[in-house]
This record gives structure tokens, sequence and C-alpha cells, in this order.
């Protein structure tokens, strides 16, 4: 009886407030981490769309509880898309189990929007590989797999032939047949690909950045970076700066340590 009459105080209590966004544009951000497409998902992450009161419901009484169980719900949707997209199911729901026990830890908003951020922005790296991984030979996906998972390091292509069991001159051939590329370049635009959400998303000089990525100075980064974008990093950060979130080098880009990349 307590109950029901609970229910019928919280319907009419401030109902404004309760209106729910429509359920396609949350889908429509689901749908962008199981694609991979992360120009969508920076976006969102910069306008701080997770902390975004406005028409979704208050779970709890205590804020930051309330988006804990918003988090919840959206890593729940996230790994069943990307699990219908193509990701292996164990591997998706341990990835889900390793983000949801960092709650534990959690007292504040902003902490849990860094994670949020953090989250979604691994499903979609990993879906981002997947994708480009699905019509490619075993030796060249665990060539990919190595490489997004040590971009801090100085990668060769005797790593990747060590990693895969092969010989160098073939790790390199399958690039030229399957990628169109060389390994060297293909290591060299996956960091500098990488490099833009440092810039975009955290206040590291560009010496910081470089040595991040393990290139040989600040200068050869600066230059390869201007030749691959047409912008200097000075530039494109002026450019594409856009946040209040400046997380750590580990915050943005070290998510190799979820369990499934684990060595």
């Amino acid at each position: 009886m307590k109950q029901e009459k609970d229910w019928v105080t919280y319907q009419h209590d401030d109902v404004e407030s309760q209106n729910h966004n429509h359920q396609n544009r949350e889908l429509l951000f689901y749908r962008h981490v199981a694609e991979g497409n992360l120009e969508a998902i920076q976006e969102n992450i910069a306008n701080h769309e997770f902390l975004n009161s406005n028409g979704i419901g208050r779970l709890s009484r205590d804020l930051v509880q309330s988006f804990k169980y918003h988090f919840v719900i959206s890593v729940a949707l996230i790994t069943r898309l990307c699990v219908d997209n193509g990701m292996e199911m164990e591997k998706a729901y341990r990835l889900s189990d390793f983000y949801i026990q960092q709650l534990d830890d959690i007292d504040t908003l902003e902490e849990l929007e860094a994670v949020h951020d953090k989250m979604v922005l691994d499903y979609t790296n990993k879906m981002i590989v997947l994708h480009r991984s699905a019509n490619l030979s075993r030796p060249m996906t665990e060539c990919l797999n190595y490489i997004y998972s040590h971009l801090k390091e100085r990668i060769t292509v005797k790593d990747l032939a060590a990693y895969t069991s092969n010989s160098a001159s073939y790790i390199s051939r399958l690039f030229k047949e399957e990628l169109d590329t060389s390994t060297s370049d293909y290591i060299r635009t996956a960091k500098l690909e990488a490099s833009k959400n440092l810039l975009r998303y955290s206040d590291y000089s560009l010496v910081e950045i470089a040595n991040y990525f393990s290139f040989t100075s600040q200068s050869h980064f600066c230059q390869l970076f201007q030749k691959e974008t047409g912008l200097t990093p000075k530039k494109y950060r002026e450019k594409y700066y856009g946040t209040h979130w400046k997380g750590t080098a580990r915050d943005i880009m070290d998510i190799t340590q979820s369990p499934e990349n684990e060595d």
C-alpha cells in the first residue's frame, strides 16, 4: 500500500522535470559506439552530453548515484550493441564488468564523467579495429591488435613478426597486400590519429605528446603531423580544443589496461 501511495506522489511530483529524451537520440549515440564512429563520440564527449540532465530520469535522490545508474544502463546497452555488431561476447562483457567495478571508488560527477568518456572511447576504438579487421587474415588482425595496444611504444615490423610468429618479410607483404600500405606508414598514421585525442582533450605539451608516442623528437612529431593533417599540432589544438576535461595521457589513451588486452 505504501509503495502505491509513493508511486502516485512520484507521478505528480515535478512532472515536467521527469520528461525523457526520445529513445532514438540515445540509440544513435550507442550505435555510433558500435559503428566505431570516433568523430561523433569525441563530439559527444566535448559537449559533456553524459552529464546533461535534460531529458533523463532522476534514478536516485543522490545526484552522483543517479548518474552511476545511468552509467550502468549505458554500458549495458553499448555492450549489447557491440556484441550484435561482431564483438566477442565474453570480451564485451568482461569490458563492461571492468568499468562498472570502477564506480565503487567514484565520489564526484567529474570523476564519473572521466570514466564514462574513457569507457565509450575504449569500446569505440575496439570496434574500429574490429571493423577494419573484418576481412583481414588472422596474422593481420593480430598485428592490428598489437599496434593499437602498444601505440605508446616504438613498434617495428620485427615486433609484429615475433608477436605473430611469422617472418618480417611476410608481415611486410601482408600490409601491402591487405591494407595497401607499408607497416611503418600504418603505425605512424595510427600514432598520429591517437595524438589528436591528446591535443583535443588534454593540456599535455607537444614534447610530452611526442615522447608519449615514442616519436624521435618533438620536431619530428610536428613535421609528420603537419604532413598528415595539413596543420601543425599547435594549430590543430587551437582549432579543435574544446572541452574542460583535461585528463592525463593515461586517462585518455591508455585504454589497453582493460582485461582482454593484457599480454
